[in-house]
């Protein structure tokens, strides 16, 4: 039985990628100033991330778990110095310049960058930790094979719908926005992921 499995993790993708985060700033930041293709591929790396976390809660890999929850501090760390660098770049960025690009390297980076920024946030494996223990989703392993991959399967589906849903709403606001605009989006959206990125590195300074 794979069905259940299969609708069990579509709607665990969809409702843990939903919430507006750094990730979706980034999103629909990329979204407005890119094109679609550049926001739902941004969406796309952080399903990808979504998917690896639910393969390793879905299976039960405790191994693996415990030394991504060990090594909270360092990602952590890495994820929010990222964030900050993100948040500078595009704060400082040219509008008009990026509206050109739409090469397969920068399509890349869209998808690399956020698949980054989400495997390096300790709270997305812990979500999934969390949620396949409360759902009980943690017994399809031991079910076998077949249903543990199709909830990885609807685990990613899930969150790749969703980025696949706010990128297309996003895009539509896109035509009506002009140069100008265009060079807020990036001062305003800059400034909030690198606040996101102070606040991860900061809150290194009261764990422990």
């Amino acid at each position: 039985m794979w069905l259940i499995p299969l609708l069990k993790g579509l709607l665990l993708g969809f409702s843990i990628a939903a919430p507006v985060g750094p990730i979706g700033i980034l999103c629909m930041r990329r979204t407005l100033t890119l094109g679609r293709l550049h926001g739902f591929l941004s969406g796309l790396g952080a399903a990808t991330a979504d998917a690896i976390y639910g393969f390793i809660a879905g299976f039960g890999l405790t191994l693996i778990t415990s030394f991504l929850l060990d090594q909270k501090v360092i990602l952590q760390l890495v994820g929010g110095l990222f964030l900050i660098y993100l948040g500078v770049q595009t704060f400082r960025s040219k509008p008009a310049v990026e509206a050109a690009k739409a090469s397969g390297d920068t399509l890349f980076k869209s998808y690399a960058s956020t698949l980054l920024l989400t495997i390096t946030n300790p709270m997305t494996i812990m979500s999934f930790v969390g949620a396949f223990a409360g759902l009980g989703l943690g017994d399809s392993a031991d079910a076998g094979f077949t249903p543990a991959i199709a909830l990885v399967v609807g685990v990613f589906a899930g969150s790749a719908l969703w980025w696949l849903l706010l990128s297309l709403l996003i895009g539509l606001l896109r035509e009506r926005l002009k140069g100008a605009a265009f060079l807020w989006i990036n001062r305003v959206s800059g400034a909030m992921l690198s606040v996101f990125g102070l606040f991860a590195v900061i809150g290194l300074l009261f764990q422990g």
